[in-house]
């Protein structure tokens, strides 16, 4: 066995191993991590059970994904291909749903043109667990990263995931109801792989809809495949212009939604979380846990409390929220960077589901959107405001800051005392009247992040400032 001199260099993350294409994402570490992955397969199911491949629009992406077919089938695997990129969401649904060993995922999500990633997605439909990734790095280093030795492409059938996905969501809306309210519907894919998909949705459900960017281009326009304000600029506009009732838009892989409300304005994923909660109770009568990260509005804690429904508090990373929906019943289960999926779906976050069901919220309510935020904060009591800041430091001063607060958190942050410390996912300050402050130190980078939430934006600035002197004093 060949070892790749770059393996050093593949790191698995939150969500699988991510890379530069043609710096360590590339053919021979693709082949590296298939054989890795195939090892753990190995020991979870026998081989009468398909293994599937899917990819997203980037740079290569296809291509890789028939390499990693390539080295399967060489190992003896059966090998179903997607046809054409595919939402991730879409391909994990489909793993549970042909009773496969699992799906290897090309996808770097919503991160810049020249990343590339990979990621396995079990058979239970939702981002495979720690034990299940660590199995798969230790086996990284023994594996090699030869090209097959023959062509074993008998074992390697393409398939069209999209129909029987499609048929599944189609019970979880009402389709009826959207159909009834003739929604204005402006859609970005930001040339993601939810074209074809999300588009076909609101066509059946009857909406005036006017799509953007329904193509694949592997430089995403120039910008991100991130459903943020940034990259949303066009389709903000054009639900100004159009007076339309709603903007939606997905990331490259289509497992994180965005929203534009009818004023232009883009919502927060925290705000959409606590729009859904109250959708899916008040609307659809349904019932369970609310699970959110460490990261995750508070709000969706005091609208928990009004229902009397448990609150799930878990690590960063969906897997674990998605563990947390296959152990118990969770009404809604979410994060703050923009993925979450609900009660009766897959463990896996899913934007095109997220987006359909605030456009059924609207149905059902007969509002405009921005009053249907403004009624669930209330229910919530809200507002809440909370930001976050980005910190580029030193390693030694990453490290000297998370020592600190680690072994000697403060007792209160700008008057306001803490009342308890949450070591679940980096530290968090959990203080009086509601506040809290998260630092959670990057893992592959000099970066500390920190999250805020407090009831008022004086407060907000107070506390963002006193957190930043106090960082920047740990310099030395």
């Amino acid at each position: 066995m060949s070892a790749s001199r770059n393996s050093s260099k593949i790191k698995f993350g939150t969500d699988g191993w991510r890379g530069i294409i043609a710096d360590d994402f590339t053919f021979s570490n693709v082949r590296k991590v298939t054989r890795a992955i195939a090892s753990y397969l190995e020991t979870a199911y026998t081989k009468d059970r398909p293994v599937l491949i899917a990819y997203d629009t980037r740079f290569l992406a296809d291509q890789f994904a028939r390499t990693a077919a390539q080295v399967l089938a060489d190992l003896g695997w059966s090998v179903k291909l997607t046809d054409r990129d595919c939402p991730t969401p879409v391909i994990a649904y489909n793993a549970r749903h042909l009773n496969s060993a699992g799906a290897l995922m090309f996808t770097a999500s919503h991160n810049p043109a020249p990343y590339c990633g990979i990621k396995y997605i079990p058979d239970y439909a939702g981002p495979a667990t720690p034990e299940i990734t660590d199995t798969i790095v230790a086996n990284i280093e023994s594996a090699s990263d030869e090209p097959p030795s023959n062509n074993p492409s008998r074992s390697i059938s393409t398939f069209d995931p999209k129909p029987d996905y499609l048929q599944f969501i189609y019970t979880l809306l009402d389709i009826d109801k959207i159909k009834s309210a003739n929604l204005k519907v402006k859609y970005d894919a930001l040339y993601s792989t939810s074209r074809g998909y999300l588009d076909e949705v609101l066509q059946q459900s009857g909406t005036q809809l006017e799509s953007f960017h329904t193509w694949r281009d592997v430089l995403f326009g120039g910008g991100m495949p991130e459903p943020k304000g940034e990259q949303l600029v066009e389709l903000v506009e054009a639900v100004v212009k159009d007076r339309a009732d709603l903007g939606l838009a997905t990331d490259g892989d289509s497992d994180r939604f965005g929203i534009v409300d009818e004023q232009g304005t883009v919502l927060t994923p925290n705000t959409v979380l606590l729009v859904l909660a109250r959708h899916l109770i008040k609307n659809k009568g349904k019932s369970g846990a609310i699970v959110r990260t460490v990261a995750t509005t508070h709000l969706l804690d005091n609208f928990a409390a009004k229902y009397g429904l448990q609150i799930y508090e878990t690590p960063v990373g969906f897997k674990y929220i998605g563990e947390k929906m296959r152990e118990t019943a969770v009404l809604i289960g979410g994060e703050e960077s923009g993925g979450l999926s609900v009660i009766g779906h897959i463990p896996e976050k899913d934007g095109v589901l997220a987006d359909m069901l605030v456009a059924e919220a609207i149905a059902y309510e007969g509002k405009p959107l921005s009053q249907l935020v403004k009624e669930a904060i209330a229910e919530a009591d809200g507002p809440l405001y909370n930001t976050r800041l980005d910190l580029h430091l030193t390693e030694s001063h990453k490290t000297a800051v998370i020592d600190s607060f680690t072994k000697n958190p403060p007792a209160e942050v700008a008057g306001i005392k803490v009342k308890e410390v949450g070591r679940k996912d980096g530290i968090k300050l959990y203080l009086e009247e509601g506040s809290w402050v998260l630092l959670r130190p990057s893992g592959t980078e000099p970066l500390v992040r920190v999250y805020l939430e407090t009831n008022s934006p004086e407060k907000l600035f107070k506390i963002s400032q006193k957190m930043e002197n106090a960082i920047a004093k740990l310099e030395a």
